[in-house]
């Protein structure tokens, strides 16, 4: 078992995270050719629109299909099924928390894909400093707030306001580049394009064309651009304290070289400077461990499932990644 835990510790986690990640990408995206199906309400972005190729189904897609009901339906059965609903999206995310960003989502891969793209085209990517990261920060919370409350205002007046038209009763989908781009990867191009059938629906696809738009350019500039932005990290951070995955450390041997942060794709601070939480799982977060991978310090980060530590820094594995790079067998310092 000691041997096992030391092969794991070890271990090239950008070649397994790459190996993952590959796979993920093809049950979610083309798993129903196979029959594979997950159900409709995963903590990750698994497009509606993917039709009969997905393996899965977003859950925010669900959320806001269940929300443009009337009040009174959910005092009925739509309530339990509501209910229902978020209860096995919760159950979903108990089991990898955010890991769903860092292994699983297609979007978050597409993303490492157009970063190891940029790399190997030796362009430098940018950064955020730590004022502009805390201005844009509220930015996926207003998205989920709006995709929560519009839906609801279509068949219901919320503070005495007029009902919105049931164009917007998918308003996230309609702008997310999901809708677009994991379609895309099956062949069907048929999400690009601008609807001029109603007001509502021009200014929809039309924003919804510019958002990939910048996701495919803000994705070459910065690592997980998108990420800072995406309502699902938001949602799923609500309850992600819940979840058997964690990411703990050990402020006690942590020496501050900041090793983890320059490794962190979305620039978390925190991961360096915070030396008295335990648990490290922030709303930006990703879960994709590289920090852990890159500290040097005996047992300072962990990876945490169910109270067993599976992955956690040592420095012998620190030396073996720091001699993979050397070698280049590792190309992930993106």
């Amino acid at each position: 078992m000691s041997n096992l835990k030391r092969k794991i510790n070890n271990m090239n986690l950008v070649r397994f995270r790459f190996w993952f990640q590959i796979v993920a990408f093809l049950l979610i995206v083309y798993g129903g050719y196979i029959g594979f199906d997950l159900g409709n309400k995963l903590p990750t972005f698994a497009c509606v629109y993917n039709g009969d190729f997905t393996g899965g189904k977003c859950y925010l897609g669900m959320l806001q299909h269940d929300l443009k009901h009337p009040w009174e339906t959910f005092l009925g059965f739509a309530g339990y099924a509501f209910l229902i609903s978020l209860v096995i999206f919760i159950g979903w995310l108990w089991l990898l928390n955010k890991a769903w960003c860092g292994y699983v989502c297609p979007l978050g891969t597409m993303q490492d894909w157009i970063t190891a793209f940029r790399t190997k085209l030796k362009i430098r990517f940018s950064q955020y400093d730590w004022s502009s990261r805390a201005k844009i920060k509220p930015i996926k919370w207003i998205l989920l707030i709006l995709l929560l409350i519009i839906p609801v205002m279509i068949a219901n007046s919320v503070f005495g306001l007029p009902k919105l038209p049931n164009g917007l009763s998918m308003p996230f989908c309609d702008i997310c580049p999901g809708r677009m781009l994991i379609p895309a990867f099956t062949g069907d191009f048929g999400q690009f394009y601008i609807d001029f059938s109603s007001k509502t629906d021009l200014v929809m696809t039309t924003l919804g064309m510019i958002i990939v738009g910048l996701f495919l350019i803000g994705s070459f500039i910065k690592k997980r651009f998108f990420c800072y932005f995406c309502p699902m990290a938001a949602l799923q951070y609500t309850f992600s304290k819940l979840a058997l995955l964690k990411l703990y450390k050990d402020g006690s041997k942590c020496t501050k070289c900041g090793d983890c942060y320059r490794a962190c794709d979305m620039d978390i601070l925190e991961i360096a400077d915070d030396v008295t939480s335990k648990n490290l799982v922030t709303e930006d977060c990703t879960l994709c461990l590289k920090c852990v991978a890159a500290c040097p310090e005996e047992g300072c980060l962990e990876a945490n499932f169910a109270g067993k530590t599976i992955f956690e820094s040592t420095k012998e594995g620190f030396i073996i990644r720091m001699a993979m790079d050397k070698k280049g067998e590792s190309s992930e310092q993106y």
